[in-house]
């Protein structure tokens, strides 16, 4: 993948967050991953959305040095590396974009520091489990290499669940907010806006009725196989 495709496919899906509604201002990013040259383009640091073009985008290593590129990227971006890494490179995950909001109904549950029970089957569609939620970042982590120490974070918190990032992609940083990923920066950012719908649901559901109950788990795998198993029969498919 050239550069310029690269830049493109990341500008394209930053280009999202505003028309899907995830962000203020500039509270959000998006990158996109080339998995051969281990490289990704990300947004620009502070820069509002409507001034963005493709050629802003940064081209950053997995090492969070710029490859190319005139401007500072998003101050988000060792958390990004770091999940490249981890899940595309050392684990082999399908993960070729990840996005980063500040989206209202997920930030709230980060700050509530609680994962989101999977109550019923539009969760179910997406994702198996509760959407995790990880604890506080240390002080010493956040004093070493705050945003680096995010991404080992969810690292960490995905070992010690013992949870696929192939198939749990979205998680919740306690006291901070989504994270979420895809196959590629398009995905991801449809798995962020997922993220966030999910999240709003579950907190209208605990207001109608505060001990409701999680799904059984014989709907919670039906809907995700219909989409996602070996017979998956949701869409057009191949005919």
């Amino acid at each position: 993948m050239t550069f310029e495709t690269l830049r493109n496919e990341a500008y394209e899906a930053n280009m999202k967050i505003p028309e899907n509604h995830l962000a203020l201002y500039t509270w959000g990013n998006v990158s996109a991953f080339d998995k051969d040259k281990g490289v990704f383009a990300i947004k620009p640091s502070g820069v509002p959305y409507p001034e963005l073009t493709p050629e802003s985008m940064v081209i950053i290593d997995l090492d969070g040095k710029k490859v190319d590129g005139s401007m500072n990227p998003s101050s988000d971006t060792p958390t990004h590396a770091v999940l490249y890494k981890e899940f595309a490179m050392n684990q082999g995950g399908e993960v070729g974009g990840i996005i980063h909001t500040h989206s209202t109904c997920a930030v709230a549950w980060a700050q509530a520091v609680r994962s989101v029970p999977l109550f019923g089957t539009t969760h179910a569609d997406h994702i198996q489990k509760s959407v995790p939620c990880t604890p506080y970042l240390s002080k010493e982590a956040v004093e070493r290499d705050y945003e680096k120490e995010t991404g080992l974070l969810i690292v960490k918190h995905f070992a010690d669940l013992g949870l696929n990032p192939s198939e749990v992609n979205m998680v919740l940083c306690g006291g901070h907010g989504p994270f979420a990923w895809g196959k590629n920066a398009d995905k991801a950012v449809y798995n962020g806006t997922v993220l966030e719908e999910i999240c709003r649901m579950a907190m209208y559901t605990l207001q109608i009725r505060p001990d409701a109950t999680e799904l059984p788990d014989y709907i919670v795998n039906k809907h995700y196989m219909r989409k996602h198993g070996p017979n998956a029969y949701y869409g057009q498919g191949n005919k």
